[in-house]
């Protein structure tokens, strides 16, 4: 500690001292969860929309409220669940397939405002979709969330790797505890 007092002291490196005490708050776009469903269909077209239901108020069909709308809605706001990480939008998808939380008709977002709960007929259409169509609505959704995220794509899980090393043990090699030093 008095190390870098003094060398912070001398004005050796001054540029140090400035970017300690000087540091800008990064700016950062925000996106706000009620125009990513958007974005979702911008990238993934063939999604299922699942907008077809009456609103309450008006008594017209509320195109706005979307599956995807409805999804990030039930995420973020009824479970609470982070919408940066890859696990987090595999647990709701596994809501939404019968396989880990119970839904709530009474909670599900589009109940308050639709004169009908989309909760079934968006988990048909969820149901309905392939592994690879879910992974890649995951990836969307978190290159939106957090796009400085890697934009990787799982690898293929029907290639298996192939061992490029004996798998017997081989005996201790001379002078191996030497390279521990």
């Amino acid at each position: 500690m008095v190390i870098g007092v003094i060398v912070l002291g001398s004005g050796a490196d001054k540029s140090i001292h400035r970017n300690l005490f000087s540091i800008q708050p990064a700016s950062a776009q925000r996106i706000t969860p009620t125009d990513v469903w958007q974005l979702v269909y911008q990238q993934l077209p063939d999604f299922p929309r699942e907008n077809k239901y009456i609103s309450k108020e008006d008594r017209k069909v509320a195109e706005s409220n979307t599956l995807a709308n409805r999804l990030i809605r039930y995420h973020i706001y009824t479970k609470g669940r982070a919408p940066i990480y890859r696990l987090d939008w595999k647990l709701t998808l596994a809501d939404y397939l019968g396989a880990n939380e119970i839904m709530y008709d009474t909670t599900y977002p589009g109940n308050d405002a639709l004169q009908k709960n989309p909760i079934e007929g968006d988990r048909k259409a969820i149901k309905s979709l392939t592994r690879s169509q879910r992974d890649a609505l995951v990836q969307v959704l978190v290159n939106i969330f957090n796009p400085t995220s890697q934009n990787t794509v799982p690898p293929n899980s029907n290639t298996t790797p192939s061992p490029t090393t004996s798998t017997t043990p081989q005996p201790p090699q001379p002078g191996g505890a030497e390279l521990l030093k």
